[in-house]
């Protein structure tokens, strides 16, 4: 398949160059367990809902936030990463990224109610969002085209395992600690990737003297922000806790989506957008973003939903939850660099087909939860949905971001970033949302809390399902990209060398 070519910038040149990369492997490594540990944080608190409903007196749906408010600072905060890495060098954008984690942790594990635990998520959220697109951008920058696929299996080690192992995480600590001690525990782990970081990661990437638009910025939080927001509000007015009505708040988004997007389509003739949305002429990008959505949306809302549904319908205990969940997590990360090693002998289409179908056919397997269904048949099913988005990360990421040229980068990344947080947040508000207002009916026709919960669950299932049968579809035409003519050459070297 041939790219289609994206025009030519003629925007502001570069004012810094990368400094040599003797030993990329050792800044990529460092990059990617950082990235793993801020992005542990993304599905740590799914386990610790229920016990923070009991503790601080709130609903499941306010509740949620604590994932889903984490989820949307990142959809805020991405954006701006596009700007970021093409300003400022790569060691003190990391070194920022890690101040503000390990600053929110803090706040998190002294917080004496909800909302300052819920300012703690958000500022650990700001730090989180700077990870993913740095290390896609430094991969990019410095690993040959031809070793990216083995490489991005490494990265999605980050993506895809990190948030899954963090409800097993979770529940472990929780069996033996309160839950301040979810915090607590990284907080050290955060402090030695920090100072590593500050004696190690040097300069990689290029600089130039990007300009900041707010305005961008405040029509970003506007559209990501409503979106989510009011996707949740469905929830909450099914509980009768409606603060408003939820369709203002997704009016407001849509506005301020669309608003953002006329902003970055006039700013980019100027090369000066936040994000530059000429990656989108890329079919193999949009392709694979429109796949990414519907991946990550089913990844985070079953993350957030089978915690709930194990926990009260079925009354598990939090440390068996959290087992129960980790073999799936660990299947995940096992295939990850085995798939990136496929992608670049076959590229993404025998993997990415069979991957989309095998995760489909799982979520119809969780359609059939209720409050008889066996643990190991919930094992099994779960097992079976992370084996196939385990074949549909690596492929879907490194034909999006290897089709752009290396001016695009960062903005690429940032794009990739953003709506992969995004959709997680979708997901997990719709989910959550659907569970609710089944739940809800179920109970106003004289159901139990154990069997409307059981209801909603398989009415959020059945929802994912669907969707992601007709992703099978949309994953046939996803090829691997040409490498595109201004793509890096001699500077790209493969990792280890």
């Amino acid at each position: 398949m041939t790219l289609e070519k994206t025009p030519t910038d003629t925007g502001t040149q570069p004012t810094l160059a990368p400094s040599p990369v003797p030993r990329p492997g050792v800044v990529i490594a460092l990059l990617v367990v950082s990235a793993f540990v801020v992005i542990l944080n993304e599905t740590i608190m799914s386990v610790a809902l229920p016990s923070l409903m009991d503790d601080l007196g709130i609903t499941a749906s306010t509740a949620q936030w604590l994932t889903t408010g984490f989820l949307l600072t990142m959809a805020v905060v991405i954006p701006l990463t596009g700007y970021l890495l093409a300003r400022f060098p790569l060691r003190g954008v990391y070194l920022t990224a890690m101040s503000l984690f390990i600053v929110g942790t803090l706040i998190a594990a002294l917080a004496p109610g909800f909302g300052v635990l819920m300012l703690g998520r958000v500022v650990q959220a700001s730090g989180t969002a700077i990870m993913m697109p740095l290390l896609f951008t430094t991969v990019l920058s410095i690993v040959a085209p031809s070793h990216r696929g083995r490489m991005m299996g490494v990265i999605s080690i980050v993506i895809a395992v990190a948030p899954a192992v963090g409800p097993t995480v979770s529940g472990v600590i929780l069996s033996a600690f309160d839950w301040r001690w979810l915090f607590w525990l990284v907080l050290p782990i955060a402090l030695i990737a920090a100072t590593l970081g500050a004696l190690w990661v040097r300069n990689v990437t290029e600089t130039s003297h990007a300009r900041f638009d707010a305005i961008s910025v405040l029509f970003s939080a506007l559209g990501f922000g409503g979106l989510i927001f009011g996707l949740s509000s469905i929830g909450e007015a099914a509980s009768d806790n409606e603060v408003v009505p939820f369709w203002v708040p997704l009016v407001i988004g849509a506005l301020g989506l669309a608003a953002f997007v006329a902003r970055q389509l006039h700013l980019q003739k100027s090369d000066n957008a936040l994000l530059d949305l000429r990656v989108f002429q890329s079919k193999s990008f949009s392709l694979a973003i429109t796949l990414v959505v519907i991946v990550m949306a089913a990844l985070f809302g079953s993350l957030v939903l089978l915690p709930m549904y194990l926990s009260t319908v079925l009354e598990l205990k939090t440390i068996t939850i959290g087992l129960m969940l980790l073999p799936g997590g660990v299947l995940m990360g096992v295939i990850a660099p085995i798939v990136g090693s496929l992608f670049d002998k076959y590229g993404p289409t025998p993997l990415v087909i069979p991957g989309m179908i095998v995760a489909a056919a799982a979520l119809w397997g969780m359609t059939t939860y209720d409050v008889g269904t066996s643990i190991g048949w919930i094992i099994a099913v779960h097992m079976t949905l992370n084996l196939g988005l385990g074949f549909v990360f690596t492929p879907l990421l490194t034909s999006a971001l290897g089709s752009l040229p290396r001016r695009l980068y960062p903005h690429g990344s940032a794009i990739m970033g953003t709506i992969q947080q995004v959709a997680g947040a979708a997901g997990t508000a719709v989910f959550v949302t659907l569970m609710s207002v089944q739940a809800a009916a179920a109970m106003s026709e004289g159901a139990g809390v154990i069997a409307a919960t059981a209801s909603g669950v398989h009415v959020a299932f059945l929802t994912g399902a669907i969707v992601a049968s007709a992703a099978v579809v949309l994953a046939c035409f996803v090829r691997k990209p040409a490498t595109t003519e201004d793509a890096p050459h001699g500077e790209a070297l493969p990792v280890g060398h």
